[in-house]
């Protein structure tokens, strides 16, 4: 993975399957997947160094970490993006329900402002579950009709719910079979959650379970080790949804599409404690990211009822 066709030595675990997903769910290219993994190499030396293991990591830490950078003489923008890679790591960390929390949430740094998540317009997504439906009617051999109608029922599903990918192609065949108009989600962190489905959600489901065997566990099973759907395949699959909708694959994965059911649902005047419980987020400050989605809903509703604003 580093320049010059050396690779170095095997990364850790945790690095691998972090990047592993940013170049299946984000699109990472070579030089950037080794641009981290050389800022993540550092990073994990230098834990190692000060014998701190990285499940134990804390703010202080990290605090820690970015001034031993500075001693280093690291230039304000080059800590900036040593910082950055180290809380997607975290992010990821936590996301994984390998460490119980995130130690990043808590640590300002010379960073160039917080960058908010990729988002997808409504019509942008309605362009995604069309080509999807669409190729379930062009379909001609069996195959491709049931990958058709799997992919219908994934992004409904996550339109609808916001599951984390590891939740939406881990749910057990039960869920597809039952009858209740909601999903039952043991997250991260072992945390349960009822999560609402929509009348399109459930009718996808019903199309696609047709094709998935009785006798198998998984409502989305796969010839992998798990038995069921990889996030990296389901993200490669979206990706030429994406490409087919006229949409830039880049700005298109599992995660962009969670953003888009929280963004939207807080267009639309959802509570953001109702936004945080359906996402599974355990701090609210997790949640805050949209933020900017409640900003722009309180400018448009003093604009629009105001009784002084005339235009």
């Amino acid at each position: 993975m580093a320049a010059g066709g050396d690779p170095g030595p095997t990364p850790s675990p945790e690095v691998a399957d972090y990047l592993d997903m940013m170049a299946a769910e984000r699109g990472a290219g070579a030089n950037t997947l080794a641009a981290y993994r050389r800022d993540l190499d550092d990073y994990l030396a230098y834990l190692a160094r000060v014998g701190i293991a990285l499940e134990e990591v804390d703010a202080g830490a990290l605090r820690t970490f970015l001034a031993d950078l500075d001693t280093r003489g690291l230039k304000a923008s080059s800590a900036a993006r040593r910082l950055s890679c180290v809380r997607g790591f975290h992010r990821f960390l936590y996301a994984e329900g390998v460490v119980e929390a995130d130690p990043s949430v808590a640590v300002s740094g010379p960073r160039r402002g917080r960058v908010l998540p990729k988002i997808l317009s409504v019509a942008e997504v309605d362009r995604l579950l069309a080509v999807a439906q669409a190729s379930v009617g062009t379909g001609e051999a069996p195959g491709p009709a049931r990958r058709a109608r799997r992919m219908v029922c994934l992004l409904e599903l996550l339109y609808a719910t916001g599951l984390r990918v590891s939740e939406l192609v881990a749910l057990p065949r039960a869920a597809g079979a039952s009858l209740e108009p909601y999903l039952f989600i043991k997250g991260k962190g072992g945390r349960e959650r009822l999560v609402p489905l929509t009348e399109a959600a459930r009718a996808a489901m019903s199309a696609h379970l047709a094709a998935v065997p009785e006798d198998c566990a998984w409502l989305f099973p796969a010839d992998s080790d798990s038995g069921h759907l990889t996030r990296q395949a389901f993200a490669r699959d979206l990706k030429a949804v994406a490409l087919e909708a006229g949409l830039r694959p880049d700005r298109v994965s599992p995660h962009v599409l969670r953003h888009a059911f929280a963004s939207h649902l807080l267009q639309n005047g959802a509570d953001l404690r109702i936004v945080q419980e359906l996402l599974g987020h355990a701090d609210i400050s997790t949640t805050q990211i949209y933020t900017h989605v409640l900003d722009e809903r309180l400018k448009a509703m003093v604009r629009d009822l105001h009784p002084l604003m005339d235009g």
